[in-house]
């Protein structure tokens, strides 16, 4: 009965000069949809590759940026980290050197008040022996005037029994004031206790008789009492250069600590100012660090929910078209080959030509010169009609469909391959840039710090020569000075030496009454009293010399102790820098042995990024456009190769269909 049903089928095609049956219209319709459902999955392919690139770059970009804020986040907080420390250790410096710097203080000003008071007493009791040492002289003179005149005075004084009763001769005779009379009276007196307390003897022969025993007495005072102020003053010099070195050391100790506090201060406002900063920066970072994780979350969920969509979408189109294919092939068979059978009957072998067509058409449309070259074959193999022809076509066709299903997963393969190198060399390149920036960055600072620390060193050791230098000079000139104080206090200490014993030869020899001729008293007078000028003359100019000498000597001392400091400061200043500085070269040569490593290896990344970029930019994005390509080739093909199984199929049947109504 199916026999006889397409036999009318191919007589009712004949007498209505139909050239398309409505079962070939509808395999056509079914082919449409199935090209229009290729061609939907091939755009949403193309669409799907650039939104799953746009989502590789910025999750790229995010993780990139998110690592980079990582480590300023940490770099942030161990520099909060250390600036509390710092500014923790300045602080306790600054209390310690403040304590430091009131004891100096209140040690300084404590050392003044008793130089003041020192200085004070000094000043009255130099006052009263300069007195003391000018009304002795005013005697020792008026005393050598009247005995150089003789008269009424003269008489009283060789007459008086002591230097009570000769003073107030002298004053009788108006040539001394009782004040004068008074004090000297007391100074003898004092001096005659002084000596009864050391030898125990009474001195008080001493002024009986003569008035050249009391000239003597009086000379004896005045070399007592310019002996005591000299002593007196060099006693006051002395504590003067200890006060000036206890003074010139607490100075310094309060100039460097108050140096050294200014500079802990400036480095605590550095120190706070750059915890502060580190602090604002912190929270920026950490803000922004903690948006560019939410965003990389919601991009990988939005990706991943866009990547499951796509494939429920594939899988969807999928069974699409394998229904669509199921159908087709079901209309063919329940249709035992009709409308092929008629239009076989109508157009004979130009049946054949339909899969050449369809495959050329393919070739067209996806500008393939393989799937042309295919057609060709498939034309001439249908052409020489030898042997199996449909088998011969069917094979060519299922060797395409490998060949292009194998060059689909070798590009697939190949732009994994691309994709994975690119990200990892981009991202290697990135991390390598990013480690030679911070050593260039770290290696020029710290040669520029090393190169300031030089000319620091060099600008020390410039002023340290030049304090030795000084220094020398300085010694030079007080050996100088040292010499010539010796020679001078030498020579006028034994001029002086001499001129004493002059006048105490003169002195002898004129208060002896028992001469054996006329001398000149008068002359003789001047003589002496020449000779005392010189000798108070010459004792002021040593003490002179000795004062000058000791304040000499001492400004030496005090000059050459403030270089010593200074020196010391300077050369541990220099140790100092220089051990930082060579601290700093190996730091540079360290860091630039690692840029260079780096710098290695960088290029060696660079060099394959080159030749990785001319393989695969260019390249990379024609990768989803081909492979969409070869799917729909491949689909074509198959579907091809279902119209030539169908019509293989088809003329079987029209085969045994036509021997069946032959028979009957």
């Amino acid at each position: 009965m199916k026999h006889l049903c397409a036999a009318s089928l191919v007589a009712a095609a004949a007498a209505s000069g139909t050239s398309v049956s409505p079962i070939d219209k509808v395999i056509q319709m079914i082919s449409d949809l199935q090209a229009k459902v290729i061609g939907e999955g091939e755009v949403a392919q193309k669409e799907y590759d650039k939104y799953s690139e746009w989502c590789e770059d910025n999750s790229r970009n995010l993780a990139n940026e998110i690592k980079t804020q990582s480590g300023e986040v940490e770099a942030l907080q161990a520099t909060i980290e250390e600036e509390t420390s710092h500014i923790a250790e300045l602080k306790t410096k600054i209390e310690e050197l403040a304590a430091s710097l009131a004891q100096d203080e209140e040690k300084l000003a404590s050392a003044k008040a008793v130089r003041a008071k020192e200085k004070k007493a000094f000043l009255a009791e130099e006052a009263e022996l300069d007195s003391t040492i000018e009304v002795i002289g005013k005697a020792m003179t008026i005393l050598e005037k009247e005995m150089a005149k003789g008269g009424a005075s003269m008489l009283q004084l060789k007459n008086a029994g002591n230097l009570a009763q000769a003073l107030g001769a002298l004053v009788q005779a108006s040539a001394i004031n009782s004040a004068d009379a008074t004090r000297l009276s007391a100074l003898v007196q004092q001096d005659a206790d002084d000596e009864d307390d050391t030898m125990g003897a009474p001195a008080a022969a001493a002024y009986e008789g003569k008035s050249g025993g009391i000239v003597d007495t009086l000379s004896d005072l005045l070399e007592k009492a310019e002996a005591e102020l000299a002593n007196l003053r060099k006693k006051e010099q002395a504590e003067q250069h200890n006060f000036e070195m206890v003074a010139q050391g607490l100075t310094d100790s309060i100039k460097f600590a108050n140096k050294d506090s200014d500079a802990s201060k400036k480095s605590l406002a550095e120190s706070e100012e750059a915890k502060s900063v580190a602090t604002g920066d912190l929270g920026v970072t950490s803000k922004a660090l903690a948006e560019d994780v939410a965003a990389n979350r919601e991009l990988h969920h939005d990706c991943m929910t866009k990547a499951e969509d796509f494939e429920a979408e594939t899988k969807s189109r999928g069974e699409e078209l394998g229904a669509l294919k199921k159908a087709k092939a079901i209309i063919i068979e329940a249709t035992g080959g009709a409308a092929s059978l008629l239009q076989i009957s109508e157009e004979g072998e130009g049946s054949k030509n339909k899969v050449v067509r369809f495959v050329r058409d393919l070739g067209k449309k996806y500008n393939s010169p393989a799937l042309a070259q295919l057609a060709s074959r498939m034309a001439s193999s249908m052409r020489l009609g030898r042997g199996d022809v449909f088998a011969k076509v069917k094979g060519l066709i299922t060797d395409m469909i490998s060949k292009l299903e194998g060059e689909a997963k070798k590009a697939a393969t190949e732009k994994a391959f691309c994709d994975d190198e690119l990200a990892e060399s981009n991202a290697k390149q990135e991390e390598l840039s990013t480690a030679v920036d911070k050593l260039t960055t770290k290696i020029d600072q710290d040669t520029a710090r090393a190169g300031k620390l030089k000319e620091e060193v060099a600008d020390l050791q410039n002023a340290l020569a030049e304090l030795a230098t000084s220094q020398a000079k300085m010694d030079d000139m007080r050996s100088e000075e040292k010499a010539t104080f010796t020679q001078n206090e030498a020579e006028t200490a034994k001029g002086l030496d001499g001129v004493k014993k002059a006048l105490t030869v003169l002195r002898d020899y004129y208060a002896n009454s028992d001469k054996g001729h006329s001398s000149s008293d008068g002359a003789a007078g001047g003589i002496v009293s020449m000779l005392e000028v010189c000798e108070s003359d010459m004792s002021k100019s040593l003490a002179e010399m000795r004062t000058v000498e000791d304040a000499a000597a001492s400004e030496y001392e005090v000059e050459t102790q403030s270089n010593k400091m200074e020196k010391l400061s300077k050369s541990k200043d220099v140790e100092y820098k220089t051990k930082e500085a060579k601290s700093l070269a190996k730091t540079v040569s360290e860091a630039s042995a690692d840029r260079k490593g780096v710098q290695s290896e960088l290029d060696a990344v660079n060099e394959y990024l080159t030749s990785l970029k001319a393989r695969c930019i260019g390249k990379a994005e024609s990768y989803a456009d081909r492979t969409a390509a070869r799917e729909a080739e491949v689909a074509g093909l198959k579907e091809a190769l279902t119209i030539l199984e169908s019509q293989a199929a088809l003329l079987q049947q029209s085969g045994r269909s036509l021997r069946g109504v032959s028979r009957h």
